[in-house]
């Protein structure tokens, strides 16, 4: 199936809970979330008065018939993968049907050139040590920066440095 990628309208928002979500590493055998923990304080930095600062950019993948499928956005907030207040975070999802197709890393390069545009040098985002995305975040050329502790377990802090592409 072909995906385009187009910036996410102010309309579409309220999706990113739903893709905060989804981005919720749940390791195999383990209960999902409670959708409740999304209303936590440390979960509603991700979507809380979204779009109301300039680094809040947020892409969107839609299926040829309009059916969003993904989303990366980032933002500038004190969440896990905080590095400085001039690099902002990245948070990539994917409905689970969509995984495996090469649309993830679609989202991200696109998102890279969104936030270069923005003037920023940087983008950080932090993964769970168990999780399988690492390794994409790895082969796109995010470097690991630290460690931080996450909800239940170890997370990578990784940064992308924007300035390599040019």
């Amino acid at each position: 199936m072909k995906y385009a990628i187009r910036p996410m309208k102010p309309e579409e928002y309220d999706l990113l809970q739903d893709f905060l979500y989804e981005a919720l590493y749940v390791p195999e055998g383990h209960v999902p979330h409670p959708r409740s923990i999304l209303s936590t304080p440390e979960l509603r930095l991700y979507y809380d008065n979204f779009g109301s600062d300039k680094d809040d950019l947020a892409l969107v993948a839609c299926s040829e018939d309009g059916k969003v499928a993904g989303c990366v956005w980032t933002r500038i907030m004190n969440d896990y993968s905080h590095l400085d207040d001039e690099t902002p975070s990245l948070v990539v999802s994917l409905y689970d049907g969509c995984r495996g197709q090469g649309l993830g890393t679609a989202m991200i390069q696109a998102m890279f050139d969104a936030v270069r545009k923005n003037g920023r040098k940087a983008v950080s985002l932090s993964v769970q040590v168990s999780h399988p995305a690492q390794h994409l975040y790895r082969r796109l050329g995010f470097v690991e920066v630290g460690r931080a502790m996450g909800e239940t377990e170890e997370e990578i802090v990784m940064r992308y440095d924007l300035a390599k592409d040019r």
